[in-house]
């Protein structure tokens, strides 16, 4: 009869759960502080050696004149347009505003529009108001309103700015709610066990808590920034991924108990017994497992890490914050899970019954039947359906989103933008800003005022020498054509002798955002590429297999942005993407993609050291289709749900996420790679020695 393990190591498994009992009930509550460290100013997210940066920082020494401004229009409800009497209504509304401790100087005077219909003002507001925004803004809401027989609203840099912070409000609660429901509800489906999929979803907040505790302090030092998106992705991120590694885990030490049963026959099934099975099974599983999990970690830990080679401060911020949330979520399924599946042991399970085989496994064994019936026509059906997808990639515009596209429901500063555009000049209420020396002011506005595409050029202010033009544009500030009057622009200004004119503003952004994210992909792809390949190379053993995979999970890339390129023109209305999607989208499908290559081919590894290549891949695919086809269908649930916040960004991020993990799980992994592996045979492992083996 075996014996059963010293009591010291029962003690392991004890103290484990007591430290992240500490950590769950200590540091819980930051993953909802995690918004009061949080900025949504956009001005902190700019390319760092930019030139609108520059300005946006020159501009500090203007701030008496002028701060965060938000544009006010009203619009005549009657036929007759704009009358003297409403014009002075509303010069008196806004008067009444002074003195309120957001306001940050007068607001401007009332200007019609040149068609008598409407009329506008400026109100300059604090910049430090913070969460105090939304509050300011509804205040000029209420005072605007008061003007009789008008539509009045706000719009510009504040009314933007409201309206993120708005959108974001409740986003910890909200967020986490859906995903940790969208994962339950599949592993209850899936697993048909009570609880397991609550083991996994508290591993899971507990690898969240521990992370954001840990951004939040960094947060608070300054040693990164985290806005609302970057927030939103990690809640996902984290339950995505110590979702996916809980699952292999579990998985694996399910099979292990099943096998230790058909080892353990001639026990006498006592409780000595009983503990001896879990340990060593548990023990049996984290030596098999522990390599691709940690493995898996470290290619989206790495490739998130690559973001610090972006000249966006958003992208460089994810960076790091991500990769934290990555080892927590390593970190809780290889300690938390052990912990709790070695005390509960077979109980883990209930009521399924844990058997060496599972019902998954019919499944996947006849689709490992069809790949190895027909290897060459399954890879070439599969590779001929992506291609197709990926020849739409080129119609997916990255120039940026339009100011009316970036909420996707209607928001206020976007209906105030629309109508300031009917009655204005399209630039007004977000001019270009140029900066330049004041005794060369006359110059540069005359040069600027010259320029194509530019309505008006006004200068604002005068400080220590420097002076501030305000650059009315004819074209909208969101608007390609007005991206191009700011070339033009620069052109004009930038050889004025002593000048040393520079030229920023909301345009001027825009465009040196697109131009820095295109140059971040063109850095960022191929390091991303490198370390996925490196870390496959020493994982596997081989040189043609992490080529192979890395090429497939590229080619899933490509095929997702087509069809992505289709449903948000077609289906969703959106004219384009914001300038980081494709990055965003890149990094976390090629990382995860190669997560599941990196689950079957560690296996099929395994299983061909011990029965030959071909039947080695037969064994993996069975073996881990179930397991891992239910990882995709959960990450791919998680990042759907962030388009429950109502943002194009997130909206567009959770659609390529979410499709690409499901079409790499379901055609990539499935059929292409193992059809490919197949076909290729033992070559596909050179120069390992797995390459040498003959085909069985």
């Amino acid at each position: 009869m075996r014996t059963s393990p010293r009591p010291a190591r029962w003690l392991v498994p004890v103290l484990l759960l007591m430290v992240w009992l500490g950590v769950g009930g200590s540091l819980g509550s930051y993953s909802g502080k995690l918004g009061e460290v949080a900025t949504n100013d956009q001005a902190a997210f700019l390319p760092r050696s930019a030139e609108s940066t520059r300005v946006a920082q020159a501009q500090g020494a203007f701030r008496q004149e002028e701060s965060l401004p938000a544009v006010v229009v009203w619009t005549a409800d009657g036929a007759a347009g704009v009358t003297p009497a409403e014009t002075a209504s509303a010069q008196a509304a806004l008067a009444a505003l002074e003195g309120r401790p957001w306001i940050a100087g007068s607001p401007s005077p009332v200007v019609g529009s040149r068609d008598g219909r409407a009329m506008q003002a400026v109100v300059p507001l604090d910049p430090a108001l913070g969460d105090a925004l939304p509050a300011a803004v509804a205040e000029i809401r209420e005072a605007g309103s008061r003007v009789a027989a008008t539509t009045f609203h706000v719009t510009g840099p504040a009314a933007t700015r409201a309206d993120l912070s708005e959108a974001f409000a409740g986003i910890d609660g909200l967020l986490l709610g859906v995903a940790l429901a969208a994962v339950l509800v599949i592993l209850l489906l899936v697993y048909r066990s009570v609880l397991l999929p609550l083991l996994i979803i508290i591993g899971a907040v507990f690898a969240l808590s521990l992370a954001c505790a840990i951004v939040y302090a960094l947060a608070s030092a300054g040693l990164v920034r985290v806005d609302g998106q970057v927030q939103g992705i990690l809640s996902i991120l984290v339950i995505g991924a110590a979702t996916d590694y809980a699952l292999l885990l579990t998985a694996r030490f399910r099979e292990e108990l099943g096998h230790t049963e058909q080892r353990t026959e001639g026990c006498d099934r006592n409780e000595r017994c009983d503990r001896y099975d879990r340990y060593a099974a548990m023990r049996a599983a984290l030596r098999q497992s522990c390599g691709p999990i940690v493995a898996s970690a470290g290619t989206v830990a790495l490739g998130l890490l690559a973001l610090f080679l972006s000249d966006l401060t958003n992208n460089r911020a994810l960076g790091p914050v991500g990769a934290i949330g990555i080892v927590c979520a390593v970190a809780s399924a290889l300690t938390f899970l052990p912990a709790a599946l070695v005390l509960l042991g077979r109980k883990a399970y209930w009521p399924a019954h844990v058997t060496a085989g599972t019902g998954a496994a019919g499944i996947w064994s006849r689709i490992a039947g069809l790949v190895s019936g027909a290897p060459r026509r399954v890879w070439a059906v599969a590779l001929a359906g992506l291609l197709a997808c990926a020849a739409f990639a080129p119609a997916l515009h990255s120039g940026g989103v339009p100011l009316d596209e970036i909420f996707v429901n209607e928001a206020p500063s976007v209906t105030g933008q629309k109508e300031l555009g009917r009655h204005f000049p399209g630039g007004a209420g977000n001019p270009a800003v140029v900066i330049a020396a004041a005794d060369r002011q006359a110059q540069v506005r005359d040069r600027a005022a010259d320029t194509q595409g530019v309505d008006s050029a006004a200068v604002r202010g005068e400080k220590d020498g420097r002076v501030r033009i305000d650059v009315v544009l004819k074209d909208p500030a969101d608007s390609a054509a007005a991206k191009e009057t700011v070339v033009r622009l620069r052109e004009a200004v930038h050889p004025v002798p002593g000048a040393e004119a520079l030229v920023g503003g909301y345009t001027a952004q825009a465009h040196d955002t697109q131009k820095t994210a295109e140059r971040d992909r063109e850095v960022i792809v191929p390091v991303v590429l490198a370390i996925i390949l490196v870390i496959l190379v020493a994982l596997l053993r081989s040189l043609v297999m992490p080529l192979l995979l890395v090429a497939t999970v590229a080619l899933n890339f490509f095929a997702t942005l087509g069809v992505s390129a289709l449903v948000f023109r077609h289906v969703f209305g959106f004219s384009g993407t914001d300038s980081s999607v494709p990055l965003y989208g890149f990094v976390f499908l090629v990382a995860l993609g190669v997560d599941y290559n990196i689950f079957l081919m560690s296996r099929v590894r395994e299983e061909s050291l011990r029965h030959g290549v071909r039947e080695g891949v037969i064994r993996g695919l069975t073996a881990t289709g179930g397991v891992i086809t239910s990882a995709g269908v959960v990450l791919a649930a998680t990042f759907a749900a962030l388009a429950v916040i109502p943002l194009a960004f997130l909206v567009q991020i959770a659609f390529i996420v979410a499709f690409g993990v499901l079409m790499d799980t379901l055609v990539v992994r499935s059929l292409l790679v193992p059809a490919l592996v197949l076909d290729i045979g033992p070559a596909a492992w050179w120069p390992g020695r797995l390459s040498r083996r003959r085909p069985s």
